[in-house]
């Protein structure tokens, strides 16, 4: 496929929580507005996800004419091993993608064979269901840290100008050892709202020095997140779209009361245009 040169207005780039592969059939506020995500923002050529759920030592790009579908869980009910979603790949943008890393200094290889995880087919299943925009994923790298993934998201920055949607894919938080069978909408804790708090405090003030020292500063920060890969992919967005992006909050909701499935965009807070794209697909609901 071939990308526009240069768009006249950008599109956000998107953190979105993908919570339990089990979304698509549960009756969940996260579910009901991922459903209708994707109407309210212009339509991709392609989208770039990075997802908790791919890490590799160092940074990766797949490259396949057709994606298949990763099950990357055991355990379900059988409906769930039956979902597929074979979105066209983009074997094109995969080598773009690989450039501008090289470019910033970050290798990258690139995977001929790998299709979708849960962590993209899950929300896109949702967001796009006819799955025809061509997508691809680009991997984390737990072991580096938030630093490094802001990077790697300011690198892609100059695609949301050629139509492509970079999404990071993860949880706002993401204690599992916590569940004991809470109901799906049964509230939040303390403990996961005052994180959830934090951050989105820091994310609006643009304190990046706060947020890249997440774990030290922020409250219960080791608790909600055990370990860093999924909420590495929000830093991902968030370099995306530039040094001073403009943070919309589009979700924020709470299922099995431990998973916060806040929903953000990111846009260049100097982008007019691209701020419009962000106020006209803001639907903002809280349950908590």
């Amino acid at each position: 496929m071939t990308l526009p040169e240069r768009l006249p207005r950008k599109l956000p780039s998107i953190f979105l929580s993908h919570g339990s592969p089990m979304l698509p059939f549960t009756d969940a506020p996260a579910r009901t507005f991922l459903a209708g995500l994707g109407q309210s923002l212009p339509r991709p050529d392609a989208i770039v996800v990075a997802s908790a759920h791919w890490e590799t030592f160092a940074p990766e790009v797949s490259a396949v004419d057709v994606n298949t579908t990763i099950h990357d869980f055991r355990g379900f009910p059988r409906q769930l091993y039956e979902l597929h979603y074979d979105a066209p790949g983009a074997p094109g943008v995969a080598r773009e993608v690989a450039d501008l890393l090289k470019a910033a200094d970050l290798s990258c290889s690139i995977d001929p064979q790998r299709g979708l995880d849960h962590g993209a087919w899950v929300p896109l299943l949702l967001m796009y269901p006819q799955a025809d925009i061509p997508v691809l994923q680009v991997s984390i790298q737990t072991h580096l840290g938030p630093a490094h993934h802001l990077r790697l998201g300011r690198a892609l920055a100059s695609l949301r100008e050629r139509n492509v949607l970079v999404i990071g894919s993860g949880s706002f938080t993401h204690d599992l050892s916590s569940f004991r069978g809470q109901g799906v909408n049964e509230p939040a804790p303390d403990w996961v709202n005052g994180f959830a708090d934090w951050f989105d405090d820091g994310l609006r003030r643009n304190a990046m020095d706060e947020l890249l020292a997440y774990r030290r500063l922020a409250p219960h920060a080791v608790k909600n997140h055990p370990t860093d890969e999924h909420l590495l992919p929000l830093y991902v967005a968030l370099g995306a779209a530039g040094a001073t992006p403009r943070v919309t909050r589009l979700h924020a909701s709470a299922t099995h009361s431990v998973l916060r499935m806040d929903v953000y965009a990111f846009a260049d807070i100097d982008d007019v245009a691209g701020a419009t794209l962000v106020a006209d697909a803001k639907g903002e609901n809280s349950t908590l």
